[in-house]
């Protein structure tokens, strides 16, 4: 019995964080629409800034932790004041979520540069020693977590409740453009919002340091685990915030007492998707699934960008040429090896843009396809002697299967819930790649994977690879370019733009929001698979949820429905630490800015902004049209 006692207070305890970082989620929320994916990078920046002032620093505990919250807070809001809020009346919310995305990794990037990677562990408010509870044991700092859970949940009550800031805040939340007909400022209440759930993160980032090590990468747990507490809760419910968070930690806590802790994180985002999948509202919202305005269903304003005529054709040939070429340009080892490792990279892409930037699908677990795939091709090979050809075909049926499977969940949804259960299921990948040690080797890798190989011809050399991802890459291309310019392609765009006008049109949605989001798992299957063949090993973080938040970057910077426009952007962040050494640990930095300056600043990504400028550029030096060439349509 106490064994189950001390599991449940331990899971009590992990559930208020979850719990207070669930309501900073919700809070900007329910006056913005807008789910915050940078919320848990500002805990563990509240964290390491407490670190510096308390331990390097050598102030007092209360001091310190007052002066890092402020601290936080007021980068926080001047964060907000520069990306999050002049975004939100331009942005539809599925791009915000994106471009908060963005947010998390560039504040990674900001930790690594000033913490870097080692971890950090604050010492307890109060001690190290225990207090025993009727032979139960319970850590000092539980004390303080529960006391600041329950303040922070009943000064956000009050705050929202009892004051004129709340009755403006719900105000938004009900209505924005009723809210700026009655004279509230809506802008200013945004970032109050946006400001205030730094301040929520700040401070459970520091009330948890002491118990935990943070790194400069946990953001991303925090933000996991807060976004699925939400969404077990109810998005926009504080009451479901709370009980949401609370719940997730008892429910992981009791999987890793009484299963096992490898597998706790897998069983949590199991439940997210049953929940997902009968009660997409959260367990304690409305019954009814959120609605959904025009705002939330169109991602892209901007018009597909496409090189035309006879000037498209020598783009292609002089890009297919460069790239024939490229190997005898660059010689050198490092290079090679990042160029195959871009090549590889660029087919999982393809697919996120079928899935993006035509279907206008966000998904944030193209890697658990990757991963699929490359445990798939490289199990069969190592531990059956199955040939690489084949398994990597087992791989891509396997992930076409779980794609498939997983569509009864995501093709129901819109908007945040699907983002959500995309990312349910990429985690879900994450947990199972490293819980299965026999299979999968667990947090080591599996080791001992063969080069590809077609019958007698074995790719094993750098220069080899290189030259059979291109060929795949062409024909590839060559292959969706002609979908993306024939009815189905125009069915996808269509769906992108408006699912309600597409449905009016004949279109099933349904149908083709389907056959994309299959595509994009064969395609990030194959991916996975060539990437393992490369390396000879695979370990569950080269194939881990990261690596979609990166190949987002990566088709956002390039350009979305492009098809060629993203290899810009993969090679930028692949090719780049590479040539200039010194600066790859500014690659994550770089990655999370890329994808907030393209969102605000450049929505057409590299490659379309390039080809506009170029258009523009030539139209400038073209002779006046006729009135007969005006006149044709």
């Amino acid at each position: 019995m106490n064994l189950a006692i001390q599991i449940v207070i331990g899971g009590l305890l992990q559930g208020a964080v979850f719990a207070v970082i669930a309501l900073g989620f919700s809070l900007v929320f329910r006056v913005t629409g807008v789910l915050n994916l940078s919320q848990g990078a500002f805990c563990v920046v509240g964290a390491l800034v407490m670190y510096t002032i308390e331990v390097s620093w050598g102030w007092p505990t209360p001091v310190a932790a007052v002066a890092a919250s402020l601290a936080t807070a007021a980068f926080g809001l001047a964060l907000g004041a520069l990306c999050f809020v002049p975004a939100v009346p331009r942005l539809p919310t599925s791009s915000m979520l994106i471009l908060t995305a963005g947010l998390l990794t560039l504040l990674q990037g900001v930790l690594l540069i000033g913490w870097s990677s080692q971890p950090y562990a604050l010492p307890p408010f109060s001690g190290e020693a225990p207090v025993v509870l009727w032979g139960v044991r319970v850590p000092t700092q539980g004390f303080w977590i529960a006391g600041i859970t329950v303040a922070v949940v009943v000064a956000m009550w009050f705050v929202v409740q009892r004051t004129t800031l709340g009755t403006a805040l719900r105000a938004c939340a009900e209505n924005r453009v009723a809210a700026r007909l009655m004279g509230i400022d809506v802008p200013r209440m945004t970032l109050l919002s946006f400001g205030m759930a730094v301040l929520i993160a700040a401070i459970s980032g520091i009330a948890v340091a002491p118990i935990t090590s943070l790194e400069f990468d946990t953001g991303g747990f925090f933000t996991n685990f807060g976004f699925i507490a939400v969404a077990i809760g109810g998005l926009g419910s504080f009451l479901g915030s709370v009980a949401g968070g609370l719940f997730l930690g008892v429910a992981e806590q009791l999987a890793a007492g009484y299963v096992s802790s490898l597998f706790a994180n897998a069983l949590a985002l199991a439940l997210l998707l049953m929940v997902l999948l009968w009660r997409p509202n959260g367990l304690f919202g409305g019954g009814a699934v959120r609605r959904t305005d025009v705002r939330d269903e169109q991602r892209i304003y901007h018009a597909i960008v496409r090189v035309q005529g006879r000037g498209g054709l020598v783009f292609a040939a002089a890009a297919v040429a460069l790239v024939l070429v490229l190997p005898l340009l660059f010689p050198s080892a490092g290079i090679l090896s990042s160029l195959v490792i871009t090549g590889i990279l660029y087919i999982s892409v393809l697919g996120l843009d079928v899935l993006m930037g035509y279907a206008g699908q966000v998904s944030l677990g193209q890697a658990g396809f990757m991963a699929i795939g490359g445990y798939t091709a490289s199990i069969l090979a190592v531990t059956y002697g199955v040939s690489p050809l084949w398994g990597t075909v087992a791989g891509i049926v396997l992930s076409v299967a779980a794609a498939w499977v997983l569509s009864f969940v995501t093709l129901r949804l819109r908007g945040h819930y699907l983002a959500l259960a995309t990312l349910a299921f990429g985690l879900l990948i994450d947990s199972l790649t490293v819980g299965m040690v026999d299979t999968t080797g667990g947090p080591s890798g599996l080791a001992g994977i063969p080069a590809f190989s077609v019958g007698s011809i074995v790719f094993a050399s750098p220069i080899a690879m290189y030259y059979l991802v291109v060929g795949i890459i062409i024909v590839l291309v060559l292959a969706l370019y002609g979908a993306m310019r024939s009815g189905f392609g125009r069915a996808l765009i269509a769906v992108r733009t408006d699912q309600t006008a597409a449905v009016a049109l004949g279109v099933n949605v349904v149908r083709y929001k389907l056959a994309a989001f299959l595509i994009s798992a064969a395609l990030g299957s194959l991916s996975g698979s060539l990437y393992a063949f490369y390396f000879h090993f695979l370990a569950p973080e080269m194939v881990a949820t990261p690596r979609s938040f990166e190949m987002i970057a990566m088709l956002v910077a390039g350009g979305e429905g492009t098809l060629v426009g993203s290899a810009l952007g993969v090679a930028l962040l692949t090719l780049l630490p590479t040539v200039f050494q010194p600066f790859a640990l500014y690659k994550t930095l770089a990655e999370g800015l890329l994808l907030v300056l393209c969102f605000m600043w450049l929505p057409e990504g590299i490659f379309g902004f390039a080809t506009v400028q170029l258009a523009r550029w030539l139209r400038r030096g073209a002779p006046p049209a006729t009135a007969a060439e005006k006149a044709m349509p």
